[in-house]
């Protein structure tokens, strides 16, 4: 080497010596460092750390004997402005040649030495910062993310259990009672082992050679949340339930109140149609629902007992079966009445064309007089039967119908004739 490439790698390698010295420094006072150095670790975190504390170690070895070595160059070079051939060898030697003798540099606890270049020795700490920080970084990021989310989701667990005993929602009682315990169990136990044992939580990042490259992973954390938010939605239907609860149970008992009404009205019209109709088919009436009314008797009690997760379900069950039950009464009063349907549009309709007639003058004519008063007996007899009223009515329209016809004039036209 001459004297400016003397000059340039000395400047290069003073360069290299500060971006080495700050990146240690860092390091060492790096927030993930230290409550590394202070955690009580486990798993793979102890593991890992375990090699990055003794590389960060040996990290300070190998800085002080390049500093020495980068020191001694300097000194050769600062004797004379000029230097001499052997200066320039021996500069050479130290610069470039494997001059940096550093002891047990090679298997773990083995009195060995190894000898580097200051260029293989800044590769060599280049390697064990990335190595030590990507351990650090990791750490750190965990340690930045998960507890505090943790922490988090522990206040509202907290909220929420308060919320769901005072609504009965208690283990052992409840599915979402128990679903709180093992969610408390989780979150301790998940907060305990990201602790101890951060690097366990981390996902490096595919491909990537950076230090810290990566992400936490909040799997479990997740798994938690999502099943908080479940028993926050059951808590929060049961709250409705006690804030509504008087009302539907109103509501209940009207609806089964109709229902009653309906199949009472359905059995009187049954009778009737028994009595006024002959040979027709009637369905039957079934009798109230009184296991209707026993649940609705259970929910009332829940409410008086503050039974809130019990009276829930139960409530929504009622409410359909309610519905189910007056649908069923309408349409058993419909069947029952259809015979006297029957029987009133028939009426109906033997009335119309009676106006009609009268309308055109004819209510004195004597066949429709005679087949009116005929139908008439039919329909407004007891029993009625049908059939044959609805066979008089059809008659009655007929004779109507021809009477009403307007008349044919069969005359022929006279060849002088003209129109009027």
């Amino acid at each position: 080497m001459d004297r400016d490439d003397v000059d340039r790698a000395l400047a290069r390698l003073g360069a290299e010596h500060e971006a080495v010295e700050t990146s240690l420094l860092a390091l060492q006072d790096h927030a993930g460092r230290r409550l590394l150095e202070g955690a009580a670790l486990s798993g793979v975190t102890k593991e890992r750390w375990a090699v990055a504390d003794a590389a960060v170690t040996r990290l300070w070895t190998y800085f002080d004997a390049y500093s020495g070595a980068l020191a001694a160059a300097r000194e050769i070079r600062e004797r004379r402005r000029w230097p001499t051939r052997e200066d320039l060898a021996e500069l050479t030697e130290r610069l470039r040649g494997p001059g940096v003798t550093i002891a047990g540099a090679g298997v773990e606890g083995a009195a060995l030495a190894e000898r580097f270049s200051l260029a293989e020795l800044v590769a060599r700490m280049n390697e064990l910062y990335a190595a030590s920080l990507d351990v650090v970084v990791a750490a750190d990021a965990v340690w930045s993310a998960l507890p505090a989310r943790i922490d988090l989701l522990a206040a509202e667990l907290h909220r929420t259990r308060s919320l769901a005993y005072s609504v009965g929602v208690r283990p052992g009682e409840h599915p979402s009672g128990d679903d709180l315990e093992e969610i408390t169990a989780e979150l301790a136990q998940l907060r305990e082992a990201v602790i101890a044992d951060p690097l366990a939580f981390w996902v490096p990042a595919a491909g990537s050679a950076a230090p810290g490259g990566g992400r936490p992973d909040t799997a479990r954390y997740d798994r938690a949340a999502r099943a908080l938010d479940d028993v926050r939605r059951e808590v929060e239907a049961v709250l409705t339930v006690r804030q509504d609860a008087e009302a539907r149970l109103i509501a209940l008992r009207d609806v089964l109140s109709r229902a009653d009404r309906t199949l009472a009205e359905a059995r009187a019209a049954r009778g009737e149609v028994l009595a006024k109709i002959a040979a027709s088919e009637v369905p039957a009436v079934s009798g109230p629902p009184t296991a209707l009314q026993e649940q609705l008797a259970a929910a009332a009690e829940y409410r008086r007992q503050s039974q809130w997760h019990r009276l829930s379900p139960l409530l929504d069950a009622l409410e359909v079966r309610a519905d189910e039950e007056l649908r069923r009464a309408r349409e058993s009063l419909t069947a029952v009445t259809a015979p006297l349907a029957v029987r009133a549009e028939l009426r109906g309709r033997l009335d119309a064309y009676r106006a009609k007639v009268a309308r055109h003058g004819l209510a004195e004519d004597p066949l429709l007089v005679e087949r009116y008063d005929t139908a008439r007996r039919m329909l407004w007899s007891a029993p009625c039967d049908l059939r044959v009223a609805e066979g008089a009515v059809l008659r009655y329209q007929q004779a109507a119908a021809e009477a009403l016809a307007p008349p044919r004039d069969h005359r022929p036209e006279g060849p002088g004739e003209e129109e009027a």
